[in-house]
């Protein structure tokens, strides 16, 4: 059987160098010219029949960044985005998402990364897409998954961070049967209990500038802290870390923001939003190959100092560099 003409690998390095084409199609046009001792030239399907022959692999990604992180240090961040198919209603993953961006719910696939942290690089390290119609999986389930996947991996963070759509009971009582720390945002409308007292709206508890341990129903003690928020309301913290201090959640509070910059970065410079073929296997590939180019991206920015966007115009510039220096596009002689 002869070996495939296309590779993960090859499609990997493609999304870093393209500019904004994500197709197959421009993927095989792209290709070098090979030399002698080197296979031929891909033909124009083979980056296409690369997307649907291979099965989707979220391990691989594990294999690559096993070796970039220190499973006894840094912290967990978990969060969900979605990717934008305005124009794609007939792709399989494609289903209705609330958007942070948009602030509104619009078409598109919803990943679920974990991400790990120690303040000066971040990886993701597992993932998993959205598709409840499909799996009858909640984005609780799927998290409840991830953190189950990086126990048994060996991960002892100082800390595991999410958003308030994951602080349910079950979640909160599954980290602490890990022994693991949790720091993560409650609802104003979540009931709590104060001394003993009838179960009150978090909102409507006097909670001090240090922070205040209450009893959270369900789960027992937690320590919960009220901050501003950015449109002039309050944001409630809470933690099972009873000691914690508000110095030591402003320090996790900051960390947690890592997962939106590699949100930020996975969109801008991968492509990861731009793959237009209709199969979910396919779609599937492509989002795990873009999250493993960040890595190379990231690997790369923390080696070098260079930044993603550097990085990415870099290539380019290359290019742009090659041309003007033969440039082919010129006024006809007369």
């Amino acid at each position: 059987m002869n070996p495939p003409r296309c590779t993960a690998e090859d499609y990997i390095q493609f999304l870093l160098a393209t500019p904004r084409a994500c197709t197959a199609t421009e993927a095989a046009r792209v290709q070098p010219d090979r030399s002698p001792d080197r296979p031929p030239k891909p033909p124009h399907d083979a980056s296409t029949r690369l997307l649907h022959r291979l099965e989707p692999d979220p391990p691989a990604l594990w294999a690559e960044v096993r070796p970039l992180v220190d499973r006894d240090a840094g912290v967990l961040v978990a969060d969900d985005t979605t990717l934008d198919k305005p124009h794609a209603s007939h792709i399989q993953l494609v289903t209705r998402h609330w958007s942070g961006k948009h602030y509104r719910v619009v078409d598109g696939i919803n990943l679920l990364t974990l991400v790990w942290t120690d303040g000066d690089r971040m990886y993701p390290t597992d993932y998993r897409l959205y598709h409840k119609a499909v799996d009858g999986r909640t984005k609780n389930d799927h998290l409840r998954d991830l953190l189950a996947e990086a126990r048994g991996r060996g991960f002892r963070p100082r800390c595991v961070l999410f958003d308030s759509w994951y602080a349910a009971v079950e979640m909160l009582k599954q980290i602490r049967s890990y022994g693991w720390v949790f720091v993560t945002r409650l609802q104003g409308n979540r009931l709590v209990r104060l001394d003993r007292g009838e179960p009150t709206a978090v909102t409507a508890v006097p909670i001090t500038e240090a922070g205040t341990v209450v009893w959270l129903p369900g789960f027992g003690l937690v320590k919960v802290f009220r901050t501003a928020a950015r449109d002039g309301g309050a944001e409630h913290w809470v933690t099972n870390d009873t000691g914690l201090d508000d110095v030591g959640r402003l320090v996790f509070a900051e960390l947690s923001w890592s997962v939106e910059e590699y949100h930020r970065g996975l969109k801008q410079f991968t492509g990861v939003e731009r793959c237009q073929t209709r199969m979910a296997k396919a779609q599937r590939n492509h989002i795990g190959w873009s999250i493993r180019a960040f890595v190379r991206l990231e690997r790369h920015r923390f080696t070098t100092g260079v930044s993603w966007f550097e990085a990415k115009v870099g290539i380019i510039r290359d290019a742009v560099r090659a041309y003007l220096a033969r440039p082919s596009l010129t006024l006809a002689t007369p």
